[in-house]
């Protein structure tokens, strides 16, 4: 994988273009931190390509939330339920 700068871009644009058609993928850096990333596409796969990244996003996502929730502790069935009935009498007050 070859990193770039942003103004690598600008001044060596064939030969970021070389290196994706080579080796499929380029990260783009911005002050020395990974800002980017191409990934070749040429094949056609478009559409499967950006399923398979939306997805891997969302599983991040998901284990970010999961890695929160355990460092401030899980709720017990008494504690939801609980939520669960004060959000209950706050919509019943409405």
């Amino acid at each position: 994988m070859n990193f770039y700068t942003v103004r690598d871009l600008r001044t060596i644009p064939k030969n970021i273009w070389d290196s994706l058609s080579q080796d499929g993928e380029v990260v783009i850096t911005n002050n020395g931190k990974p800002t980017a990333l191409m990934l070749d596409i040429s094949n056609g796969n478009f559409e499967e390509i950006l399923f398979a990244i939306k997805q891997a996003q969302a599983m991040i996502a998901v284990n970010n939330m999961r890695q929160k929730a355990a460092a401030a502790g899980f709720m017990s069935d008494d504690d939801i339920n609980r939520e669960i009935e004060a959000a209950r009498e706050e919509m019943r007050g409405c």
